[in-house]
């Protein structure tokens, strides 16, 4: 028996131990409570699964439903996390059930994978997709299950609930804190990318410049910040200061070392061609420098995130993500800091997943992408 009829073994087993199990310990087990079609979904699942897990591998569209189970039980699993009592072991078993089938579930997406086009993006994001589901359905039910205070951990329902009424003041905290985002990731990364370039054109400022940029790199940026207000007041400008800070060395570094990564040979053959710096730089060096262009740009997406929203911890006016953040942790509103930490993570992985996008697009030619095509 193989590693994943393992998991559908005893995910079955834990399914059928939720079928005839008692969810909360101030409810007697009875087969024919108000749970009954639970519990019968329960067993038709257990049943399932084991079955499966006893034979060969299932191909064909039955190879589908344990997937299918999976996302039934998850439903079936959050409604009865919300319901009120202690809970009893046949809960647990449910949950139990819910992660191995969910971990099967991915297995037979990943053996989905298709080799290219439209079919491999979608199968791509399905395993992620299907993945951070999971976690987020544990997640619900072992904050609702376990009602761990909403002060320690709120349940990702309440999240949700919170960031939809609560999506005005979250648009004018993201549109306050965005301005110094872009502003200090544009003026940070295109002088990174200027000085890399004025380093290779003169080689003796590398012995000086980079290690004066590796200096600025590893000031604290609790320390920076209010400096930062001091000097630029309270507005979107103290963090984009803050922000320039944070993502000139990396931009710096990964251009100085791309400027680097043409071939020997390539540039002996521009030389032949009687090519100017310009001309060298433009036509050879930076179109191999693009990869690890493109590598500091997505390294400071995150970055510059970051440095804004730690930035306006001390001092901003009363809106931006750090102030809100800082604010409603005071307030023991941690529905609120978790909404607003929802915004920043959408924000950071959007801004990554469109720099990945224009990367591709661009640097098509590279080995790494004509390997995966």
């Amino acid at each position: 028996m193989g590693r994943y009829n393992y998991l559908l073994a005893i995910g079955g087993a834990a399914a059928i131990f939720a079928a005839v199990g008692s969810y909360t310990h101030d409810v007697p087990v009875s087969l024919f409570d108000d749970h009954v079609i639970k519990r019968l979904i329960f067993g038709i699942i257990g049943v399932t699964a084991l079955r499966q897990s006893g034979g060969p591998e299932v191909t064909g569209p039955q190879r589908w439903n344990i997937p299918f189970a999976s996302f039934i039980l998850a439903i079936e699993l959050v409604t009865l996390a919300h319901a009120e009592g202690t809970r009893a072991w046949g809960f647990y078993a449910a949950t139990l059930a819910f992660w191995l089938l969910a971990w099967r579930a991915v297995d037979v997406v990943l053996a989905e994978q298709a080799p290219r086009g439209r079919a491999k993006l979608l199968s791509d994001l399905a395993v992620p997709m299907i993945f951070g589901f999971t976690l987020i359905v544990l997640w619900e039910v072992l904050a609702r299950g376990l009602q761990i205070p909403m002060v320690i951990l709120p349940a990702p329902s309440a999240i949700l609930g919170k960031l939809f009424t609560s999506l005005p003041i979250l648009g004018a905290d993201f549109l306050q804190t965005v301005q110094g985002i872009l502003a200090g990731y544009v003026i940070g990364c295109g002088a990174g990318i200027l000085v890399a370039i004025l380093i290779d054109r003169v080689p003796f400022l590398q012995r000086g410049l980079l290690p004066l940029g590796n200096l600025v790199s590893a000031l604290p940026i609790v320390g920076v910040a209010p400096i930062m207000v001091m000097w630029f007041g309270f507005d979107w400008q103290s963090k984009a200061a803050v922000v320039v800070i944070m993502t000139f060395f990396p931009q710096l570094v990964n251009t100085v070392a791309g400027l680097a990564a043409s071939g020997a040979m390539e540039r002996d053959l521009m030389k032949t061609y009687a090519a100017s710096y310009g001309q060298t730089l433009f036509a050879l060096r930076l179109p191999s420098a693009l990869p690890f262009i493109f590598n500091g740009l997505k390294i400071n997406s995150t970055l510059a995130l970051i440095g804004a929203i730690v930035a306006e911890f001390f001092g901003t006016p009363i809106v931006g993500m750090g102030f809100r953040i800082n604010t409603e942790v005071g307030r023991m509103n941690i529905d609120m800091v978790w909404a607003t930490i929802v915004v920043a993570a959408l924000c950071g992985s959007l801004f990554y997943g469109i720099l990945a996008f224009i990367e591709k697009r661009i640097t098509f030619w590279h080995v790494s992408y004509r390997q995966g095509a």
